[in-house]
């Protein structure tokens, strides 16, 4: 293998294997395989520039052109001109992918999905960083700086990951650089002769020596010291923090024991303002219960738990395989009223959450799907890019009715959860605690003051509900919320967990849905913009129960109200056993229905099973042609050298000898000519110093010819020197004949490589620029004398005419 194309490979294979890096931080793989072979197609197009031009801008150029194609092709078909070629609308259409693709980095935790926009960024990094290492490290042959493109496209991987196994993907991007340090390292020496290869072969079967042994010291040095600095970069990362994050810096993303493996998640945060601003209240979820209250029936998604004084994000946690009875909630005992009833839901098809909308806390969950349940926050979270799109399942939850007694009697949580709930960061400010003591003040017990708190948000406090409030960001917003008291849901819930937790409460905060609207036949309505977050507090006994702080959202819980006359003598709630199991009416249809979710949740009528399925339009055979149509012309050019030798090789050797002696002369030097550049193909360059004898010499020499092939070889230079020494050359053989002779045995001696190479990309094309490089000098050297031409003769056009003058005295 010729140690140009052995870097080429190197750099191709170094990047690809930094790039599995990323892998974690995407649902599917598809990307990388869609990037491999964009890719190769890149380094494909640097290879052939090289092999027709020694120009390094030129190859660099081409690369970049072929790279904008690709890119245009793959994400921007149906905006470019003619199909494939970039334009303004292109450019426009890029901007837009990229910036969604931004929006969607903050909108999904690891892995994410493989969305449009997030492609382009993945796809387009990789053929980026690729061209810089093919330029760097073949083109510009230093492969050590194709490093720091390389680390770059470690690093931000590594940084995003979550540290998960960071250290196999760190050791196949360490590997392709120093396959790639070796591979220009073998190269470099080639340029010097064979001397390892040489030394080695040189020795006596068997001997003892310096150089005896498989491989020569420099090169077991050269690979000691690779393996040894290898080593080093693992140890040094392992005993060092690990970066912690995700693609939303936490938020999202779950993982752990129990085969959960990892979780794709959509950021409730950055979504949960954009829902509740949406222009039209579109429905997301359609359910029907057998709860006779639905006022409280909050559709729970995700729990919060974890709290850095900046934002709420949920803690990394193990998960497991969903459960056929869900396990008693955490801290609830038997002294409390309960019930259980039975939910059916189903999502519309437009909707994508990754967490299950459902009522909390749920007993039983039937839904079919990769699912997974982590039990800290009793989620239920689709598993590798599951989401609850278009699903249908039932659930079944237990409505608990603490009374207020139980609540302020509640004991002391369990010392783990209370210092894992309770924590807050050193960083919040201290008004945050000042505010709370200052409005619980006088509270006899922990649930006191958590009415307090969620009384003062509402009603006492002067604070005003407005979606439009900006979140903020850093420690300071939860001071500044304080002060301006104005914001939505996500203000109110995270300020009230936060200053529960300066007193001692454990606190979270959940996100989900409000109940939503009634419709005809018992059915209940869920908009985007019934999206909501709301505090859960922990007291012993009762387990984590709901409040709400956000003024004129949602419904304050019943156990959290001012005790009025009526409620003196309240009556316990008993578990109603003959609701437990089946709705008390199921869902049914309507004759109409929100667009975009007929025939959902027993809205409109579904479709028959046996029904015709609708008429075939055909194929859609638009979107393929243009792809086709590329796919095509790339071949075509791929093959411009081959198709170009074959034209040239037959124009030479198909010629008749002519009647004249010019012309037999002419027939002869033009065989001797693809005797030459056959030889070219196949690695023997021309040299333009030495006879056609001695020429022959050299090529049955190095390209090793015997026995017939060598005598045709010797031939043809016999006849070229009768053309051009003798003064009436003989006649010639078959000339052709012998051309065809010498072309074999250079193939038969050649290896594979060398064979493919002289077939698909000869080396003698390189003629084709130097005839264009003549043509465009004597076009200049044309030009260049036609406008002198045209220059004398304008001056003399317009030299002042000499009148004939009268002579004096």
């Amino acid at each position: 293998m010729r140690g140009r194309v052995r870097l080429v490979l190197a750099a191709y294979a170094a990047t690809l294997l930094a790039s599995g890096a990323l892998l974690p931080l995407i649902s599917s793989e598809s990307w990388l395989l869609e990037a491999a072979a964009l890719l190769a197609v890149v380094s494909a197009t640097g290879v052939l520039v090289r092999l027709l031009s020694a120009a390094r801008v030129l190859t660099v150029a081409a690369q970049g052109v072929v790279v904008l194609l690709l890119l245009t092709v793959v994400f921007a078909r149906d905006r470019a001109v003619a199909g494939f070629l970039p334009g303004p609308d292109v450019v426009a259409r890029w901007s837009a992918l990229l910036t969604e693709g931004a929006e969607d980095v903050g909108r999904y935790a690891i892995p994410a999905p493989p969305t449009e926009g997030i492609r382009l960024m993945l796809v387009g990094g990789v053929l980026l960083v690729g061209l810089v290492v093919d330029a760097l490290a073949v083109t510009l042959r230093t492969a050590a700086p194709a490093g720091l493109p390389l680390l770059a496209l470690y690093s931000v991987a590594a940084g995003l990951s979550g540290g998960e196994a960071v250290w196999m993907w760190f050791l196949l991007a360490a590997g392709g650089y120093l396959l790639l340090l070796l591979a220009e390292g073998r190269d470099r020496l080639a340029g010097w002769g064979r001397v390892l290869g040489g030394a080695e072969s040189a020795r006596p079967a068997g001997g003892s020596g310096p150089f005896s042994g498989r491989t020569g010291p420099p090169v077991r040095f050269g690979r000691r010291i690779g393996v040894l600095a290898l080593g080093a970069a693992l140890a040094v990362p392992a005993a060092l923090p690990s970066l912690d994050g995700g693609l939303l810096g936490g938020v999202g993303g779950q993982g752990g024991s129990g085969g959960g493996g990892t979780i794709s998640a959509v950021n409730p945060l950055v979504s949960l303002q954009d829902n509740l601003v949406q222009p039209e209240d579109r429905e997301v979820i359609r359910y029907a219960t057998n709860a006779k209250d639905t006022s409280g029936m909050y559709l729970r998604m995700v729990a919060m738990d974890e709290f850095d004084g900046t934002t709420w994000r949920t803690s990394r946690r193990g998960i497991e395989d969903v459960p056929e009875v869900l396990p008693r909630p955490d801290g609830l005992s038997g002294a409390v009223a309960t019930r259980e009833v039975t939910t059916n839901l189903v999502v519309s098809d437009y909707f994508e959450p990754n967490w299950l909308p459902m009522p909390f806390p749920a007993s039983r969950v039937d839904i079919d799907g990769r699912w997974r349940f982590e039990p800290a926050g009793r989620l239920i979270v689709g598993d590798k890019g599951q989401t609850a799109q278009g699903e249908k399942y039932m659930v079944r939850s237990l409505v608990t009715e603490p009374t207020r007694e139980q609540l302020a009697a509640a004991a002391p949580a369990p010392e783990e959860l209370r210092r894992e709930y309770t924590a807050v960061p050193d960083s919040l400010p201290a008004d945050v605690k000042d505010t709370a003591l200052e409005v619980t003040r006088g509270a006899a017990n922990d649930y006191e003051r958590a009415v307090r708190l969620q009384n003062w948000f509402t009603s006492e406090g002067g604070f005003r509900y407005d979606v439009k409030v900006s979140s903020g960001t850093g420690v300071e917003a939860i001071s500044r919320f304080l002060k301006q008291r104005e914001g939505f849901c996500v203000h109110f819930s995270f300020a009230m967990a936060a200053m529960s937790r300066t007193l001692g409460i454990p606190a979270r905060v959940a996100v989900g849905f409000t109940p939503g609207t009634s419709q005809s036949g018992g059915l209940m309505s869920v908009g985007i913009r019934d999206a909501h977050a709301w505090p859960e507090l922990y007291f012993e006994g009762v387990g984590w129960t709901r409040f709400e702080p956000t003024p004129s959202r949602g419904s304050v819980p019943e156990y959290t109200r001012a005790v009025s006359p009526a409620d003196e003598a309240p009556v316990p709630v008993r578990p109603e056993e003959s609701e437990a199991a089946v709705p008390s009416r199921a869902p049914e249809r309507e004759e109409s229905c929100p667009p975009g979710v007929t025939g959902i949740a027993g809205c409109g009528p579904e479709k028959e099973q046996d029904a015709a399925p609708a008429a075939d339009s055909g194929f859609p055979w638009w979107p393929v042609l243009p792809i086709a149509a590329g796919v095509a012309l790339l071949v075509i050019l791929a093959l411009l050298p081959l198709l170009w030798r074959i034209r040239i090789r037959a124009r030479r050797l198909g010629g008749s000898a002519g009647r004249t002696e010019q012309d037999a002369a002419a027939r002869t030097l033009a065989v001797w000519q693809e005797v030459e550049d056959a030889a070219w193909d196949h690695g023997i360059p021309p040299d333009g110093a030495l006879t056609p004898r001695r020429a022959a010499e050299r090529i049955v020499r190095q390209g090793r010819l015997e026995d017939e092939p060598a005598a045709a070889a010797h031939r043809l230079a016999g006849a070229v020197e009768q053309v051009l020494y003798a003064p009436h050359p003989r006649p010639a053989g078959s000339l052709a004949d012998d051309a065809a002779r010498v072309r074999t045995g250079l193939a038969a001696s050649a290896d594979r490589g060398t064979r493919i190479r002289a077939l698909l990309l000869p080396r003698s094309s390189a003629r084709v620029l130097w005839a264009l490089s003549d043509r465009r000098r004597a076009l200049a050297a044309r030009w260049s004398r036609t406008r002198r031409r045209l220059t004398a003769r304008l001056a003399t056009a317009t030299r002042p005419l000499a009148l004939p003058g009268r002579r004096r005295g």
